[in-house]
């Protein structure tokens, strides 16, 4: 039998009662700290609460698995987690492979720290979109700025939950609020969409449900100046917010600016794409058309030039319907239908 057991986000005290009779129970009680930090004294209290020993593992441990697995095929065997035991998505796998075995097992839920973040700001969690990891890895960044791009042209806000590692040999790291804003600058200032900037208005969540929980929120160049001490931290950036989440920024965080909505500083690629795009197409065919004017039989070319101004018309009109990709699509035919007279003639309407 394996258990997986959450503490919820307040350490041992969060175990339901039915968890410590649970516990009671096992013959052998494994404790990963990798998901978020369970500190030393919480293991110790654990034991003392428990009567028995809990043996602290890694991710490795895990993930590997099977001395977990081959343990709870003949014994009474628990995993005991930070949060709920079912949001790492190891855990899961880790249940998967023992029902391949034919292993039962049982699930005791907890207070999710995710949900909990969620919660604490006073944000509707229904508007969230996908969730992200940031890590101290640079290319992870890249992955956290297209996810914000996605989830702020859907109105949605994101939560980026920050990097955190323990070794038993190490002090713990955890990645803080003010290295995620640089990175994702950083980002910005190679990828130029326009959506991420000093003013973009965020909230930073840090040691959620612990006594010394913080909640901030502000303008990133407010936040990103502010010592939010050790974690775990996360931090959301919002996308449109109700008029009870403006009340919340103000009530429930520690409000330094007046919050903003970061959807309006973003366009679709689709968009700027078109907008960019059509002018020159514009110009462009009607370069073409003055210099076809001043040549005679040229009917057959003008009729391409009708069709290539049709093209650009469609394009701003899916645009304004919302079809972007029909619209893309519509400048590159014009583009095409221009750039035929241009090899045919041999000349060139775009540098005129």
């Amino acid at each position: 039998m394996l258990w997986f057991v959450g503490t919820g986000i307040n350490g041992y005290k969060g175990l339901s009662l039915a968890a410590v009779e649970v516990l009671k129970d096992c013959d052998l009680i494994y404790v990963e700290r990798f998901t978020s930090l369970l500190s030393d004294s919480d293991m110790a209290s654990l034991a003392s609460l428990l009567g028995k020993q809990v043996r602290p593992v890694q991710r490795w441990f895990v993930e590997d698995g099977r001395e977990i697995l081959d343990a709870a095929a003949s014994r009474k065997v628990a995993l005991v987690t930070y949060g709920d035991p079912l949001i790492a998505t190891t855990h899961s796998e880790l249940r998967i492979r023992a029902a391949k075995k034919s292993i039962k097992t049982g699930v005791l839920h907890a207070a999710s720290g995710i949900a909990s973040i969620m919660g604490q700001t006073g944000l509707h969690m229904y508007k969230f979109g996908r969730t992200v990891t940031m890590m101290s890895e640079p290319k992870s960044a890249i992955s956290v700025y297209n996810t914000i791009f996605d989830n702020l042209l859907a109105g949605n806000h994101t939560l980026i939950l920050a990097e955190y590692s323990y070794d038993e040999k190490a002090t713990p790291f955890f990645l803080g609020p003010e290295t995620i804003f640089k990175m994702l600058l950083d980002v910005e200032n190679d990828q130029r969409q326009g959506m991420f900037s000093e003013n973009t208005f965020a909230v930073v969540a840090s040691r959620v449900g612990a006594d010394d929980q913080r909640l901030a929120s502000g303008k990133v160049k407010s936040l990103a100046g502010i010592d939010f001490g050790s974690g775990p931290h996360s931090v959301i950036i919002p996308g449109t917010l109700h008029f009870t989440e403006e009340d919340a920024m103000a009530l429930l965080t520690e409000n330094i600016d007046t919050p903003t909505d970061n959807t309006q500083a973003i366009r679709r690629i689709s968009a700027q794409m078109v907008d960019r795009y059509a002018p020159k197409a514009k110009e462009a065919a009607q370069q073409m058309r003055n210099i076809l004017r001043s040549e005679s039989d040229n009917k057959g070319m003008f009729e391409v030039l009708d069709n290539a101004e049709y093209y650009i018309s469609d394009a701003e009109r899916f645009l304004r319907q919302g079809k972007h990709e029909l619209a893309v699509l519509s400048i590159g035919y014009a583009e095409g239908l221009i750039d035929s007279l241009r090899f045919q003639k041999g000349i060139n309407p775009w540098l005129q």
